[in-house]
């Protein structure tokens, strides 16, 4: 069964997540570099027919982006363990679920943004967005307990 956030709990939640959450995206963006890197040194070695690679260098990045793909997941996990779902790592989009009028909907913040300001029904996504406003606040019935 889903946990709801009321509105407050999502934005004291918040700062928990925050921090996790952009963890997350850091430790993505290391394992892209260290990807990437190891990529093109293995087609220098295709296309030359055999370069000398530094060994070391080799298995840092290797480990490099071995960490940083444990510390995603991690994150994801305490995140998720929260509550929260992560929707976009590329962003940093999170989801709380929450009761509006009856019906789940999501509260939805954005890494860099100060506060959750938005929420969206569950087939709209990111793109859906609208503001909390004071209709939402009235109708808003999120509770952890459910």
């Amino acid at each position: 069964m889903p946990r709801y956030f009321t509105l407050q709990r999502a934005q004291d939640l918040l700062a928990e997540v925050r921090q996790l959450l952009h963890d997350a995206v850091e430790a993505r963006a290391a394992v892209g570099r260290a990807e990437a890197e190891l990529q093109r040194a293995a087609g220098r070695v295709q296309m030359l027919g055999g370069v000398r690679l530094d060994p070391v260098r080799m298995a840092g990045l290797a480990k490099e982006r071995e960490r940083s793909a444990k510390r995603i997941q991690e994150c994801l996990t305490a995140i998720h363990d929260c509550g929260a779902q992560v929707k976009d790592l590329d962003t940093g989009l999170l989801d709380f679920p929450t009761l509006y009028r009856g019906r789940e909907v999501l509260l939805c913040w954005k890494l860099g943004e100060p506060g959750i300001s938005h929420w969206h029904g569950l087939e709209e996504g990111f793109r859906g967005r609208k503001p909390i406003d004071r209709e939402f606040l009235d109708n808003h019935a999120g509770d952890e307990e459910h």
